[in-house]
Order: structure tokens, then C-alpha cells, then sequence
């Protein structure tokens, strides 16, 4: 028998009765770090899986985490994230831990070497940059960063002023 109007398209396959499908948000930025721009000098980004409980993953998912005072470091060659904060899940209870517990982040070795290298230097840092889903799970973009000095952020600011009003000019020229 055939049937047209009720088979699925070739290829794709209708899920299981009782089943979630993957989620649509792939990519989705779940939380970000704006300030790291201006406050450090970014290099190298790298991209890293984190370490979490079954509420603080739900958590995230709502979209109750903060990134903004969170470092990484280097520690007897594995790297973890301090100061990242994670809200308690409401309906977890008894499964939430401490939202700034330290997290393990997963990296390759040849990485974690890298960056343990660059982080020797006096002055320079592991900041994490956004919480983001990809392929399901949840990953940590980390970057190589040195601090800013007050007139590199004044510099930074004016720079973004002209480029403004420049954008500004032009939008205006074009309307007449």
C-alpha cells in the first residue's frame, strides 16, 4: 500500500510517541560576558565543555547564569571556572549546589598546555566569554586575556564614538 498524504518525506524520520525532539536553539548564546571586551585585551578563544549537575543545566537552559566575574585557571593540568554563577534550578530542592561552586572545563591536553603556557605570564588571564548550546550540550567560550589599562578603555570608547557618528553621516546622506 501506499499512502501519500500520511508518510513522512524520504529521509526524515517522525519521532517516537513520548520522545523530545533535539532542541531547535542550536547555538543559542545562554549567557555572555559584555564586559570582557572592555575591560581585557582578547587573544586566543578556545572553546571548551563544562562540568555541571542535572539543575544547574536546567538552569542555564532558563537562562539564569552569570559569566560577568568568572576566571579560569590552570590547576595540575586540568583547567576549572571559578566565580561563574549559576542560579538554583527552583523546582530541583535538594539536588542544587552552591551557584559558585568551581567547575571542571573539558579541554583537549594540547590545548590545556597552550593555555597554561600563556597564562604564566604576569598579567594575563583565562575569561570566559558566553555560555552557548551546540549539538545539545552546553559549552564555554574561554579567551587568553590581559587587562586593559584606563586610557586603552578611553581610547577604546572614543574610537567607537567616531565610528558612530561616522555610521550616523552616512545614514543621513543617504536619506536625502
Amino acid at each position: 500500500m501506499y499512502y501519500t498524504s500520511t508518510a513522512p518525506p524520504k529521509g526524515k524520520k517522525e519521532p517516537m510517541a513520548g520522545t523530545k525532539s533535539k532542541d531547535t536553539t542550536e547555538g543559542a548564546v545562554l549567557a555572555r560576558n559584555r564586559a570582557a571586551s572592555h575591560e581585557f585585551h582578547l587573544s586566543d578563544r578556545f572553546e571548551a565543555g563544562i562540568v555541571l549537575t542535572g539543575t544547574e543545566v536546567k538552569s542555564i537552559r532558563a537562562g539564569r547564569a552569570n559569566v560577568k566575574d568568572g576566571y579560569a585557571k590552570v590547576t595540575n593540568g586540568e583547567v576549572f571556572l571559578y566565580n561563574a554563577h549559576i542560579s538554583p534550578y527552583e523546582p530541583g530542592h535538594r539536588e542544587n549546589v552552591d551557584p559558585l561552586r568551581t567547575r571542571k572545563l573539558l579541554l583537549n591536553a594540547r590545548e590545556i598546555r597552550k593555555i597554561g603556557k600563556e597564562t604564566d605570564t604576569a598579567g594575563v588571564t583565562l575569561v570566559p566569554l558566553r555560555l552557548y548550546l551546540k549539538n545539545g550540550r552546553i559549552k564555554v567560550e574561554l579567551a587568553v586575556a590581559k587587562g586593559k589599562k584606563a586610557f586603552d578603555k578611553r581610547e577604546a570608547i572614543a574610537k567607537k564614538d567616531v565610528e558612530r557618528e561616522m555610521a550616523r553621516a552616512r545614514g543621513a546622506r543617504r536619506t536625502d
